[in-house]
C-alpha cells in the first residue's frame, strides 16, 4: 500500500495563508470541512492536489451549492467521513465502516479517537478568531495504520 499524505484545513473564510500552502505542498489529497466563503480558494488548493470540500454554514453563493453538506472519501481501504458541524453527524459509523471523521465549525483542533474512529479537526486556518489557536493537520495513512498530525500555524 502507497502511503497517503492528506492536508486536512477548514474555517478558511477567505483567508488562504502562505504557511498553509507551505504545509500542503507533497500531500496526495487535501480536504478542506468547509467555511471556504472564496471559492478562488478551492482553485490554488487544486494547484496543489485534488480537493475534496464541504459545505459549511458560511459558505454562501453559486459556488457553495457545488459543495456537498457531507462527502465520503475512500483511500484504499479507509473510509472517512468529512462534515463542518460535528453535531450535525447523521450517519451511524459503526454500520458504514467509517475509519476516520473530519469536521471543522468549531475552529477548536481536536484529535481524539472512539470506539475505533478518529475524530480530527484541524481547527481554523483562516482569521484569528478569539484566543483560539490558527491550525491544521495532516492525516497519514500507510498499510492500515492511521495517524493524525495537528499543526499550530501561528508558531510555523
Amino acid at each position: 500500500m502507497k502511503k497517503y499524505k492528506i492536508g486536512v484545513i477548514s474555517d478558511t473564510h477567505g483567508l488562504l495563508r502562505e504557511e498553509v500552502l507551505e504545509i500542503l505542498k507533497g500531500c496526495d489529497l487535501i480536504i478542506h470541512a468547509g467555511d471556504v466563503v472564496d471559492p478562488t480558494i478551492l482553485k490554488e488548493l487544486k494547484k496543489i492536489a485534488p480537493v475534496t470540500a464541504v459545505r459549511g454554514n458560511c459558505d454562501k453563493g453559486n459556488f457553495a451549492y457545488e459543495l456537498n453538506k457531507t462527502e465520503l472519501v475512500e483511500v484504499e481501504n479507509i473510509l472517512i467521513y468529512v462534515l463542518h458541524d460535528i453535531d450535525k453527524l447523521d450517519i451511524d459509523l459503526e454500520t458504514s465502516g467509517i475509519n476516520i471523521v473530519i469536521s471543522g465549525h468549531s475552529h477548536r483542533p481536536l484529535k481524539v479517537r472512539h470506539d475505533n474512529v478518529l475524530f480530527l479537526n484541524p481547527g481554523s486556518a483562516g482569521p484569528k478568531r478569539f484566543n483560539l489557536p490558527i491550525s491544521m493537520a495532516i492525516l497519514n495513512i500507510d498499510d492500515n495504520s492511521i495517524d493524525a498530525e495537528l499543526i499550530n500555524i501561528s508558531s510555523v
